[in-house]
């Protein structure tokens, strides 16, 4: 099967712009279906060990269910991912307040984050994307947009190779003043393609990870030998979920920040996670130019949802793992910055390796 990108109308924006969702097919079982609206990625269909290819992520049924609130299924996440504590952050001096949108606190760039935004979406030539196949996503982020300083111009890169089955995304931006920025993708995977996740094995290469407060701002880092958030050997997401550590109460599971061990000299991509099922045999790592990655179990899926497939989304039904800086890097001086200058482009790129295992 041939290599292709192809695309169909999906609705229209209440101002009437047009969504279009396009699918890249790299002509070996792994298929990517996105739109507009905030580059939601509506489907991801991945190959099983028979060769039956199934969508292993959630999402919902229409651009209709999309435009409601929702829990970030498939978005981009900016302009920063995760919590900012009480939605506030100093920078050169000058103190800047966002929209808060998570309790007390900012989370995944407010209320109207880039999952609520317009992109434009272009299809890109195979010179262009390197032999592979591809689409670019473009949305410049007005200045004081959600309380964040500086005109952002904002570009992301969803590639699907022809030679292996990965899908990577690759970040860029540029700003016009002063700001902080933190970009990720906020995808539900399940690699059964139905079902809980809890028979998942995951493993992390992180001996570290931010333990949370109560409205699960960082607190600091702590090593995860001997917790239930060791999962450098690998471990089944079920297995432990339900103990009585205090960080898996707070959350009502796993919502963290882990510290990956990719030391200060590492450059490029270094392993993020590895995600295997084994009854499919579907197997994922995760590669990322970022410092840490948040595991999150879907903990706040409540069977109030419908998804693409018709059923009702529980608790468990799909896991994130959020490449990213670290929660709350404004306010800590001891995280790795996230600050991004005029002088500067901001960079960031992440690989999702399909394999059998």
């Amino acid at each position: 099967m041939s290599q292709s990108i192809t695309s169909r109308a999906y609705g229209r924006m209440p101002d009437g712009r047009a969504v279009t969702e396009y699918t890249l097919d790299n002509g070996r079982g792994l298929s990517l279906s996105a739109i507009n609206l905030g580059g939601i990625v509506t489907a991801l269909r991945v190959p099983d060990r028979h060769g039956q290819a199934a969508n292993i992520v959630l999402g919902l049924p229409s651009l209709e269910e999309y435009l409601k609130p929702h829990p970030h299924f498939g978005t981009i996440v900016g302009r920063f991912a995760n919590r900012i504590a009480a939605g506030r952050f100093t920078l050169d001096g000058v103190a800047h307040q966002l929209v808060l949108n998570d309790g007390p606190n900012s989370l995944h760039g407010g209320a109207k984050g880039f999952g609520t935004r317009f992109w434009d979406i272009v299809p890109l030539t195979a010179q262009e994307a390197g032999g592979d196949i591809a689409i670019e996503l473009r949305y410049t982020s007005p200045d004081g947009e959600e309380g964040y300083p500086g005109e952002l111009r904002a570009t992301v890169r969803y590639t699907l190779s022809t030679t292996a089955n990965t899908w990577r995304i690759d970040y860029s931006a540029l700003a016009d003043r002063p700001t902080v920025l933190n970009l990720s993708h906020h995808d539900y995977f399940n690699l059964s393609g139905e079902g809980s996740v809890m028979d998942h094995r995951l493993m992390l290469p992180a001996s570290r990870f931010c333990p949370v407060d109560a409205t699960l701002i960082p607190t600091g880092l702590a090593d995860v030998a001997g917790t239930p958030f060791d999962f450098r050997d690998g471990t089944l997401i079920g297995e432990r979920i339900r103990q009585g550590h205090e960080q898996l109460l707070l959350a009502h599971g796993y919502d963290h920040n882990w510290v990956l061990d990719r030391g200060p000299a590492h450059q490029g991509l270094a392993l993020a996670a590895r995600l295997a099922h084994e009854a499919s045999g579907r197997v994922m790592e995760v590669h990322t130019s970022e410092p840490g990655v948040q595991f999150y179990s879907g903990n706040f899926l409540d069977g109030s949802l419908l998804g693409s497939g018709g059923a009702s989304l529980r608790q468990g039904d799909g896991l994130c793992l959020e490449t990213q800086h670290f929660p709350d890097s404004p306010n800590r001086p001891d995280f790795p910055s996230t600050v991004l200058r005029p002088s500067e482009v901001f960079r960031s790129a992440t690989e999702h390796r399909f394999g059998i295992g």
